[in-house]
């Protein structure tokens, strides 16, 4: 089964967040990203830039509407993802516990429906 864990958590600037802490974070993203992979498991993972370069698109009435920053406006913002394939909620729950961000904001865990890959849409069992 396809999972997306979505990390959230609050926005800061990397003053506010200091260099020793900064190189922490790549640190233990990076050993996290190198587990996911070794065991076989990510497909794939981004960091997302701060939600003040967000544009939100959408259409009402057939006209389109488009907006600087993210539609929501909340402390914690998506700040990244990690799409993983395991055998089961109880695996992407270890895995989403095992992210580094979870000591900071929530990680969601998200199954995928469905997959674009190869020109066609496919439907994932479960």
């Amino acid at each position: 089964m396809r999972y997306a864990l979505l990390l959230h958590y609050p926005e800061m600037t990397a003053d506010d967040i200091g260099p020793e802490a900064i190189a922490e974070g790549m640190r233990e993203f990076d050993e996290y990203a190198k587990a996911l992979q070794d065991a076989g498991v990510l497909v794939s993972a981004d960091v997302l830039q701060p939600s003040a370069v967000t544009t939100t698109v959408t259409v009402a009435d057939g006209a389109l509407r488009v907006q600087d920053g993210p539609f929501a406006d909340t402390k914690e913002q998506l700040g990244g993802s990690f799409v993983i394939e395991v055998d089961d909620l109880d695996a992407a729950i270890a895995w989403a516990g095992r992210a580094p961000s979870a000591t900071w904001g929530p990680v969601e865990v998200r199954p995928s429906s469905t997959h674009f890959r190869d020109g066609a849409w496919t439907a994932f069992a479960g």
